[in-house]
């Protein structure tokens, strides 16, 4: 009877950690991409972009940004921000832009989730191959139990903000260039 009621207690245990915590996801594309962007040049060019460092999730694992997403983000970010007139496959623009994730930094656990991102941009013109920009953007992120109770949410919520923080230091930075 004793060894019954441990095992019923272990499996309601498990329930209610699973039900807290549930499984990893990704970030969401549109979650990264900033939402108060404002750049006031804009280039007559266009621009292929290139993403690298990012990972899929597992569903038991921490939420990370895929390449794609990454990608996509930012692409999606440069058109709505109209910084260059037009966003082209990677290679068969004016300029291209590669964006690499080179640090991450996410908690394990805690009431808030604070996540670090650095990522290493560099945007160079087509034509001849020269490096006209090259920065390391440092960006970070944070989600409280106020915007999500379970773990796993709170820190995807992080990833994005740090993930959206990036992008709007990038694209900014950029939109200070001469090109």
């Amino acid at each position: 009877m004793k060894a019954l009621h441990q095992t019923l207690l272990l499996i309601a245990s498990l329930a209610v950690f699973v039900m807290l915590n549930g499984c990893a996801s990704p970030a969401d594309r549109g979650a990264m991409m900033p939402t108060a962007l404002a750049i006031s040049k804009h280039f007559p060019y266009s621009v292929g972009v290139r993403t690298g460092g990012g990972s899929d999730t597992d569903a038991v694992g921490r939420s990370d940004i895929t390449d794609a997403d990454l990608q996509g983000a930012i692409e999606d970010s440069i058109r709505n921000s109209r910084l260059f007139t037009a966003v082209v496959q990677s290679g068969s623009g004016d300029y291209e832009l590669s964006v690499n994730i080179t640090r991450w930094d996410k908690p394990v656990f805690g009431g808030t989730f604070t996540v670090q991102l650095e990522t290493a941009w560099s945007l160079v013109k087509v034509a001849d191959r020269s490096v006209v920009f090259r920065k390391a953007v440092q960006s970070s992120g944070t989600a409280t139990m106020g915007d999500a109770f379970a773990a796993v949410t709170r820190l995807r919520l992080a990833v994005e903000a740090a993930a959206r923080d990036n992008i709007s230091q990038g694209l900014a930075a950029i939109a200070e260039l001469n090109l």
